[in-house]
This record gives structure tokens, sequence and C-alpha cells, in this order.
């Protein structure tokens, strides 16, 4: 039962991650849902979580401002403090059976009260009693096999450290692009900086110098709020933003002649302020705004 509690879960997370675009409100994963007639809690007051319809837990949890000292390494593996001193704790108890049993979890890491990032499977690899913490790691199931062939003519099968270290750099990669998206929402009171759409579904927090680029840091001022289309425009110089916080239309786009979503929502923005965030420390920085307002203009 509790594997058939565990697989509809994930499949829960995923339907729901679609609807509230990969943010998971706290109050939704303590409510849950519903498996044969009974409650399914995927969070609750303790980090450690087990449902009370299951015999393992279910998910750990990192809350915003958490006291314990859960933390990222370099190397992508996730430190999770055990639940006060006792190594014998139910709940320590529950998480070294689930080690023991190779079965995995939901990992929770709460950016904002009531804001969520969520990354399954994930798994306990490792039990450190005398510094009172676990290690997690996170999993992807479709790197098993790696792209190369050999001489026979057969898919290589990857060995278990590869997958491992891709899966834990690809998990880190979500969860700090998923705490950045958070972060630049909010600082913009989820609502697109062109056009003041509110839908939280089809906002993106857009990089003003790309990720990977010096300056090009996941920070607020270096992040703008905008809905799908307006990101798409931006990304693609359709239209810039000056260091003066105006929007610059492409000449050739100013002078084409479409349907209404051209007319209203981009030739009608052009030389419009957008609208900022209210605290100034979150305002997009200027000289990057400089840096990318260069690379608009050079490619128009």
């Amino acid at each position: 039962m509790d594997e058939q509690i565990r697989l509809a879960a994930f499949k829960w997370l995923e339907k729901q991650s679609a609807v509230c675009g990969g943010i998971f409100p706290r109050t939704i994963l303590d409510q849950g849902f519903e498996f044969q007639g009974r409650r399914v809690t995927l969070t609750g007051p303790q980090g450690i979580w087990k449902p009370a319809v299951m015999k393992q837990p279910i998910s750990i949890t990192t809350a915003p401002g958490s006291r314990y000292d859960d933390k990222l390494l370099d190397n992508g593996m996730l430190i999770y403090s055990y639940r006060g001193k006792d190594p014998y704790h139910s709940d320590n108890v529950g998480l070294r059976t689930v080690m023991q049993k190779a079965i995995p979890l939901v990992y929770f890491v709460g950016i904002e009260p009531n804001k969520y990032l969520a990354e399954w499977p994930v798994y306990v690899i490792d039990d450190n009693p005398s510094q009172l913490y676990f290690t997690i790691a996170f999993d992807e199931s479709s790197l098993m096999f790696t792209q190369e062939i050999d001489s026979q003519g057969n898919m290589k099968v990857a060995d278990s450290e590869q997958i491992r270290r891709y899966a834990t750099a690809q998990a880190l990669f979500r969860l700090h692009q998923g705490e950045f998206r958070i972060r630049v929402l909010s600082a913009y009171q989820e609502k697109c900086a062109f056009c003041q759409l509110r839908h939280q579904q089809l906002l993106d927090a857009a990089h003003i110098i790309p990720d990977g680029e010096e300056g090009g840091e996941p920070i607020v001022p270096n992040g703008l709020s905008l809905c799908k289309i307006h990101h798409a425009a931006f990304d693609n110089n359709i239209v810039g933003l000056n260091p003066d916080y105006r929007i610059i239309v492409r000449e050739d786009i100013l002078e084409e002649i479409d349907g209404p979503i051209l007319k209203y929502g981009i030739q009608k923005m052009h030389e419009q302020r957008i609208v900022l965030p209210t605290k100034k420390e979150y305002w997009p920085d200027r000289d990057r705004l400089q840096v990318r307002f260069i690379r608009f203009r050079e490619a128009s």
C-alpha cells in the first residue's frame, strides 16, 4: 500500500506542478490528496513527514527560515538535519529505514512563506549519527542510459556515479532557477512588468544578462517578471528595455502590419515605462540593462 500511495503522490505532484507553474502553495501540500477514500497529506508540522495512512515517511521539507542547518553542497547532494538530537527519534528512524530499503521521497524547499519547490524522487544515501544529518541524493531514472553505442550496436549503460553526478547537477540547477523565479515574481507582485498580466502560470523570470555569463547571476536585479509572449519578444530582440526602464520596440516591428496581438501587445508599448517592484533594491540593474540594450540595438 505504501508503494501505491507513493506512486500516486508522484503523479499528483506532476499534475499540480502543471497547474501552479512549479510553485507549490504550502496549503495544498498540507491538504494533500485522496487515495482510496483516505486523505494523504504531503507535508505536516515536522520536516520528516509520514502521513497517517503510511508506514514510512513520504517527504522531507526545509521551511523558509528553518532553524535546521539543511544545505545543498557543491556536488549537488543535500545535507538534511536530523529531527532533534536523538538518532533514535521515530522520525530519524523512519528516514534510516527508507535509506536501507532505497525508498524514494519527495523533497520540498520553502523559498518564501506558502511558496515551495519540489524535487522527486530523492533518496537517502548516507546516515551520519555523530553529526546528526542524513545525505540526500537526487535521481533521474531517464539517465540510466547514455547516448553512446558500443561496437555491437548496444546502448551503453551509464555507471551509477555518472548518473548520480549528472542527476544532482540537474536538480541543483532546477532548484536555483525555481528560487530565482519565485523571488522575481514576488518582487513584481506576480504580474508582467510589461503588460501587468497576473496569471502565475503564464509568467516567467527572465534574465537580463543570460545565465552563465558574467553578471548573469540568478538575483532579482538581474531579473524581469514577464509573461511568456513578452519574455520571448525580449529574448529574441523584438523588444528591448533601456536603462531608463522604457520599452523600445524594434523599428521593423513598429512598421509591420499584423493582428491585434502585435498591435496592442507589442507596438502600443513602444517607449512605455515598465511597472517596477515596490522595493527599489529589486529594480532592474541599470548597468546590466545597458549591456543588454546595446545587444538589442546591434541585433536591430
